[in-house]
């Protein structure tokens, strides 16, 4: 398992954007527009490959100087419970830390509570909807 930073508009992108959309937004109906990835130029963008398969990817977006934003983490269903999330996440923080972020924040999906209440999040607010389905912002000290 090799986990990478990924240049904007290269094909490990195109893999990346193809994977969000297949988990992410599909399922609920939704696309990405090109003015949302055109945005993404500035943003930390991570896959998670074996090989040359993609197997997990998420995106840090800078929020203010010592903050950046965890969104659209995703991993290759049938994957899901393997560590793969995990390493991902870990390496995104490491890789915030390293450029002198302090913070992490987020809107995860309810459903993903648990996974991020393990790795340090804490729920930040009250329950909200955001692309159809209930969310919460959390966060994590770095």
């Amino acid at each position: 398992m090799a986990i990478k930073i990924l240049d904007h508009g290269s094909k490990d992108y195109q893999k990346m954007v193809e994977m969000r959309y297949n988990i992410l937004r599909k399922p609920l109906g939704l696309t990405f527009s090109p003015e949302e990835l055109a945005r993404e130029k500035e943003d930390i963008l991570i896959g998670c490959f074996e090989e040359d398969k993609l197997e997990g990817c998420c995106l840090l977006t800078k929020t203010d100087p010592t903050t950046v934003k965890l969104r659209q983490m995703a991993v290759t269903s049938g994957l899901q419970g393997k560590g793969i999330g995990r390493v991902l996440l870990v390496f995104a923080e490491n890789i915030a830390r390293d450029k002198g972020f302090k913070k992490i924040t987020m809107n995860a999906r309810k459903n993903a509570l648990g996974f991020y209440d393990k790795l340090g999040y804490k729920v930040v607010g009250d329950e909200f909807l955001e692309v159809t389905l209930p969310h919460f912002t959390m966060e994590k000290e770095l």
